[in-house]
């Protein structure tokens, strides 16, 4: 089960948010972790993280020599990070400078969040604080990674792992669903729902969907499914099924369903669910104390069903929720 995550402020400041970069770095994942912690939120009308860069060089050649960064932090930095993301590069049997691992090995002394993108789980693996942990790392390295550290859960067929104070993720696009995850961890499915549209990026995909989701080129024009995502989205509260879903498409249930496997990399019905799930949230977030009347809303059903679901797939109670999230929480 998820274990709640770190608080998002500390002694009066946002959460700090650093990443340290290191020699072949890859430059998307450095990207993703600035774009989703880094910017700044002014139609949220505060900042939700103080986010930076470090280094253990002044000037460190990213990926292939695309670039030079520099005008970064030194690796001291890392020292305080409340949430320190880990170097990743393509160059996984290439050993970490000691330093950084030592980085990341004080950083999880002290209790820090640590998450690993990409191959960064090999940083994370070598450092040593994933041994009986859970993890994932991209589909092509998993023989390298398990032959490496066999201590280490790997799970190759997610998009992303929580395992409490670690997260790692499968590295490219699931680096930005990990980060928005977070950002609902930190600060309520509405605030990572805001920043999905700023990012123009869907925020449903969930830790659990397959890595590799097969996108072949349509029998014809319009297979997309956002018409009828966007037409159930804006009735969540009615009792819709995967059959009113596929009539809407104008297709059978299943065609419907290797659509969304081949598209979202999920069933209607699990897709479904996580929609009323985030919709639970906003009104909870909203200040709707009353759980039976959250879960008709949603079409949850019932309160029962509803704290069921919050268990299992967020890792809080609606109560638990509702003190972290809820109004008057000076978030």
């Amino acid at each position: 089960m998820a274990q709640e995550s770190s608080q998002p402020v500390h002694e009066g400041r946002p959460h700090r948010v650093v990443v340290i970069v290191d020699e072949n770095s890859n430059p998307f994942e450095l990207g993703c972790a600035t774009e989703v912690f880094g910017l700044r939120r002014p139609e949220l009308g505060r900042d939700l993280y103080d986010f930076r860069l470090c280094s253990p060089e002044p000037r460190t050649l990213m990926r292939d020599g695309f670039f030079t960064l520099t005008g970064v932090a030194g690796l001291d930095a890392a020292e305080s990070a409340d949430t320190l993301i880990v170097p990743n590069r393509p160059d996984v049997e290439v050993p970490r400078r000691p330093a950084v691992l030592e980085a990341v090995r004080r950083a999880h002394a002290r209790g820090a969040r640590l998450v690993g993108l990409c191959s960064g789980a090999f940083t994370l693996a070598e450092a040593g604080v994933l041994d009986g942990r859970r993890a994932t790392a991209h589909w092509q390295w998993a023989d390298s990674f398990r032959a490496r550290f066999p201590s280490v859960r790997l799970e190759t067929d997610v998009l992303f792992v929580d395992d409490g104070d670690i997260l790692t993720a499968a590295g490219s696009a699931a680096a930005l669903d990990l980060g928005l995850y977070i950002v609902g961890r930190d600060h309520g499915a509405e605030v990572a729902n805001a920043v999905s549209r700023r990012l123009v990026f869907a925020a449903h995909r969930d830790g659990g969907q397959r890595q590799f989701v097969e996108r072949p080129v349509p029998e014809a024009p319009d297979e997309s499914l956002a018409p009828v995502l966007a037409w159930a989205q804006e009735r969540l509260d009615a009792p819709l099924t995967v059959s009113d879903l596929a009539a809407r498409a104008s297709v059978s249930p299943a065609t419907l369903h290797r659509r969304f496997q081949s598209q979202l990399g999920t069933t209607p019905l699990a897709w479904l669910t996580g929609e009323r799930l985030a919709q639970a949230c906003r009104l909870i977030e909203r200040g709707e104390s009353r759980l039976e009347l959250v879960a008709r809303h949603s079409g949850l059903g019932t309160a029962a069903n509803l704290r069921g679901l919050m268990r299992r797939k967020i890792g809080l109670t609606p109560v638990e929720y509702r003190r972290r999230f809820g109004p008057g929480q000076g978030r």
